[in-house]
């Protein structure tokens, strides 16, 4: 077997894993679900989960394999396209690439705060790219350290109003609803007018607008 080979296959028994433990929470909830439970679900043995995950945490909060090549190739397609529509393009695949995910890790960090690391780890190392991306653009004078950190803090502070005014009773659609409604109205040419504080405080006003209780992140 190849070197090509085996990496396929050790990608498909990972995602067989992480696959069958969703499917399990998903039925019995988190804290019923047993690793020998996910393990007998994915059709491998207690030693080879571990092999994978180092716990039921890491099969939430880990990335797929794949994901940081994928934020890499999403980065690339938008190299050539202005920069704050480049980065609510990325910052909205990023987001939907979770979806698989975000609902069940909102979940769990709310039951189990320590379990914030896990996605703290993940959200650092995105960052870490794009960071890197914005700086080897052209268009950018990162050395001032004024309109690329802006610009990537900016997208940042949308993400994290969107997702904490996202209710518990809502969709994932409707995160991805007001983070579009967050990227689009605060966008760093109208900055200077107070548009970014007010599209930033209505961005996270959608929730309470509507029927229903009151729902923290």
């Amino acid at each position: 077997m190849d070197v090509a080979t085996r990496a396929d296959k050790k990608l498909e028994t990972w995602r067989g894993i992480r696959a069958a433990a969703l499917r399990l929470f998903e039925e019995r909830g988190y804290a019923e679900t047993t690793v020998t439970q996910i393990a007998q679900a994915a059709g491998v043995s207690r030693g080879t989960f571990f092999n994978y995950f180092t716990g039921k945490e890491a099969v939430v909060f880990d990335p797929d394999p794949s994901d940081r090549d994928h934020w890499r190739a999403t980065m690339e397609e938008h190299t050539e396209d202005p920069l704050w529509p480049a980065l609510t393009a990325i910052t909205l695949d990023f987001v939907e690439m979770l979806r698989d995910r975000m609902v069940l890790q909102r979940r769990l960090k709310r039951a189990d705060p320590d379990l914030l690391r896990f996605a703290q780890a993940f959200g650092n190392l995105f960052r870490h790219d794009l960071d890197e991306w914005v700086r080897d653009r052209q268009d950018v004078d990162w050395e001032r350290g004024v309109d690329g950190a802006l610009y990537v803090n900016l997208a940042f502070a949308c993400a994290t109003t969107a997702y904490e005014a996202w209710r518990w009773d809502e969709s994932f659609e409707d995160l991805l609803s007001r983070l579009r409604h967050c990227l689009g109205t605060a966008t760093p040419a109208e900055a200077s007018r107070g548009a970014v504080t007010r599209g930033l405080v209505g961005c996270a006003g959608m929730g309470r607008r509507q029927s229903g209780p009151e729902l923290g992140a």
